[in-house]
């Protein structure tokens, strides 16, 4: 019987020393066995392994929670299933491992049971074996599979939250020639440089990929049309310049199409071939340019385009100009101040107006070196007035929320007033009441900096946003404006008429005045007098006239007395 033991305890030694798999036997946080194989993945010797080496040197720091959960689970006789660490040797390198251990009995002693598979190589495969099916093996891009799971994903989360996506359609001029007159060495290297170009315009969250020959996919999820339009321009741009490849300088042209999620189409197949079919427009169009699937949009989009393209010419060419509107008191009739408000003339398109071209700004960045014009022109013409001995109380400003929140803005407005001459409290800086509510500690504090330099401030557009009034108390604002879409019905709509009697009321109680814009009716004018109203602005005085107009009705002041 001692025999047969003996040669059972030989047999499970030799089969421990022999196995081509990491073995060890573990109890109370140490290792009692751990086999050759083991020692020798990790490089320690035997003794190491009993006197110094547990489980949290094997594995790297940050996955030793995982350690600990399954020690636990052991611990409390839950069976194991394999699961994957970063194993870390004696010498410092890390290798990917497979464990598994089982919970056992060692004499009295509760101890796990397991194995260590280096699966470093398998997972280098596995990794292979996805790249193979899911990206394109020349450049490297996600290929057409791979492009399907995640035009997948974007429509199943703009569904979900109502947003808008892009798909570019890209194809290479004429790349034919390429392979046919270079070689198909030269066309693929020539493929892989305009990947590495394409890959540089598009933002982390977007997909590039490539469908196969010379055509390429960028998908753009949520963004704009003058957003996607802007991403083929600079796609465009960056493949203008000469490729070095194969010895030979070669010089390239995209064409390109866009089709836009959900107006295009609402699945892949349905967004690829409209945004194939923009490209082929694009193609008959001469090639080298970009349009989108909706004839409509293109023509918004050539638009934007060309607004944009002399929006940056305009200021440099002084076809920017002022033209005011007068601010007239509800008590006599005075003209005690005017608005200034922007006007473009364009040689060929003559005068265009802000509600066109004030949007473009703002996203092209134009919108900060505008606002600072139109300040600095206000504030000239309204202390060329004054000089001329014209009563003016007040120069209104409009100011940008990207202008406003611009660094600097408090200084800019300093510099416009030491500049011009023009005391401080005779301007008047408008804001929406967006503008101020948005990070509305940050807006005191530049607003209290414009208050105390003596500049008024007026709060425009007042009953379409969303004060707070407990904020609107400690803003040092002077002015409430009522929003034009409260007057325009003023005669028949109860509840506009409710609307302005609660803010003239709310105004007064506040010591704020109160001007109502957008009046064009004598109606109108009776109904705000009888609110309490104190001024008022519309058409039924004037509509916005240039500076030589506006100096006329300063002298005249042909409102007096009349209301």
């Amino acid at each position: 019987m001692s025999e047969d033991l003996d040669d059972g305890t030989n047999l499970f030694q030799a089969t421990m020393e022999a196995a081509q798999v990491g073995i060890f036997v573990m109890g109370e946080g140490r290792f009692i066995y751990v086999n050759p194989f083991m020692r020798a993945l990790f490089g320690y010797s035997e003794e190491e392994f009993q006197t110094t080496v547990g489980p949290y040197e094997l594995v790297v720091a940050e996955e030793h929670p995982i350690v600990d959960q399954q020690l636990a689970r052991r611990a409390a006789g839950i069976p194991g299933q394999a699961y994957e660490l970063t194993g870390r040797r004696k010498d410092g390198s890390t290798f990917t491992m497979s464990i598994l251990g089982m919970p056992a009995r060692f004499g009295k002693l509760s101890v796990s049971v397991g194995t260590v598979l280096d699966v470093t190589d398998r997972k280098a495969a596995e990794l292979r074996i996805r790249e193979l099916a899911d990206f394109d093996p020349l450049t490297g891009l996600p290929n057409r599979r791979l492009l399907h799971d995640r035009v997948e994903q974007m429509i199943a989360a703009a569904e979900r939250e109502g947003g808008s996506a892009a798909l570019m359609f890209l194809d290479i001029d004429h790349f034919k020639r390429v392979n046919d007159s270079l070689g198909h060495s030269v066309g693929d290297e020539l493929l892989c440089a305009l990947a590495q170009r394409y890959a540089g315009v598009v933002r982390k969250v977007d997909t590039l990929a490539r469908l196969g020959g010379d055509e390429f996919i960028v998908l753009l999820p949520e963004v704009t049309a003058a957003a996607a339009a802007d991403v083929a321009r600079r796609v465009l741009e960056i493949a203008a310049a000469p490729f070095s490849v194969g010895g030979h300088a070669l010089t390239i042209t995209p064409s390109i199409g866009i089709s836009l999620y959900p107006q295009d189409g609402k699945d892949i197949d349905t967004l690829l071939k409209n945004a194939d079919t923009a490209m082929y427009k694009a193609k008959d169009l001469g090639r080298n340019t970009f349009q989108f699937y909706s004839s409509e949009m293109n023509m918004a989009t050539l638009e934007r385009l060309m607004m944009e393209s002399n929006l940056r010419h305009a200021l440099t060419a002084s076809e920017f100009e002022l033209h005011y509107q007068p601010l007239v008191s509800l008590a006599n009739g005075e003209i005690v101040g005017v608005e200034a408000l922007i006007r473009w003339r364009h040689p060929d398109l003559g005068v265009i107006m802000p509600d066109r071209f004030i949007s473009v700004a703002e996203d092209t960045g134009m919108i900060n070196p505008i606002g600072d014009w139109v300040l600095f022109e206000a504030c000239r013409q309204a202390q060329a007035w004054i000089d001329e001995g014209l009563t003016l109380q007040t120069m209104a400003v409009n100011v940008a929320p990207v202008q406003f929140r611009q660094a600097g803005f408090v200084e800019m407005v300093a510099g416009a007033l030491g500049t011009t001459g023009l005391a401080a409290e005779r301007l008047e800086l408008e804001l929406t009441e967006r503008t101020v509510m948005h990070d509305a500690e940050f807006t005191l504090g530049t607003l209290s900096a414009l208050n105390r330099m003596g500049v008024s401030l007026s709060l425009d557009d007042f009953g379409t946003g969303y004060s707070s009034l407990a904020y609107l108390k400690r803003f040092p604002v002077g002015k409430l404006k009522i929003d034009r879409s409260f007057i325009m019905d003023l005669e028949r709509d109860a509840d506009d008429r409710a609307i302005a009697s609660t803010i003239v009321s709310m105004g007064r109680n506040l010591r704020l005045t109160v001007l109502a814009e957008g009046v064009e009716t004598a109606e109108q004018l009776t109904l705000l007098r009888s609110m309490g109203c104190g001024m008022v602005q519309g058409y039924y005085f004037s509509r916005p006239v240039d500076a030589l107009r506006m100096t006329e009705l300063l002298r005249s002041q042909p409102f007096l007395h009349e209301n």
